[in-house]
């Protein structure tokens, strides 16, 4: 091999190397794609988001079917609107709805499409009404830990308590 076919060889393999960490980071970074999908719209209302942030995946099933497009703050009722771009050819019926759901214990927020029983489908920028907030973990552990204190308070007998003698009775 001449010193000029080798250092094509590296070069080549210089190139593939940094075209591959470019395709780990753009997918860790979940922007795995440039384009527009094509998708269509719908919209959903959370009293609480927790951490979801844009690009998060959208699934039903386990399975993904959309990203949340955008997060913003509702003026009006001050809950989280949530917009969510899901596939072409993925269709949901009006009852389905939607909740913010955890991958793992501390995993990364997303949203999950429970499809409903309705015959008529949800059509593109429609809004899920039936919703359920994200689980906040603090929230969890301080309503145990009121819940157990309140317990506690309960559950210790009261203090007999003593009650005047009349005003003629003898002592």
């Amino acid at each position: 091999m001449t010193k000029k076919n080798m250092e094509m060889m590296v070069g080549l393999f210089v190139v593939l190397g940094i075209a591959a960490l470019v395709f780990i980071a753009l997918k860790a970074a979940n922007l795995g794609s440039f384009g527009d999908n094509g998708g269509y719209l719908l919209q959903a209302r959370f009293d609480n988001i927790g951490s979801l942030k844009a690009r998060a995946p959208v699934r039903s099933a386990g399975v993904t079917v959309g990203r949340v497009k955008s997060i913003r703050l509702d003026p009006k009722t001050y809950q989280g609107l949530v917009t969510m771009e899901i596939q072409h050819g993925v269709e949901f019926p009006r009852d389905s709805s939607a909740k913010i759901l955890t991958a793992g214990l501390l995993g990364d927020q997303y949203v999950g499409l429970e499809a409903g029983g309705d015959e008529k489908n949800l059509a593109p920028n429609d809004t899920v009404t039936q919703t359920q907030s994200a689980v906040v973990l603090e929230n969890l552990i301080s309503q145990f830990l009121f819940n157990k204190a309140a317990d506690a308070g309960t559950t210790a007998a009261p203090a007999p308590v003593q009650q005047p003698a009349p005003a003629g009775a003898k002592k």
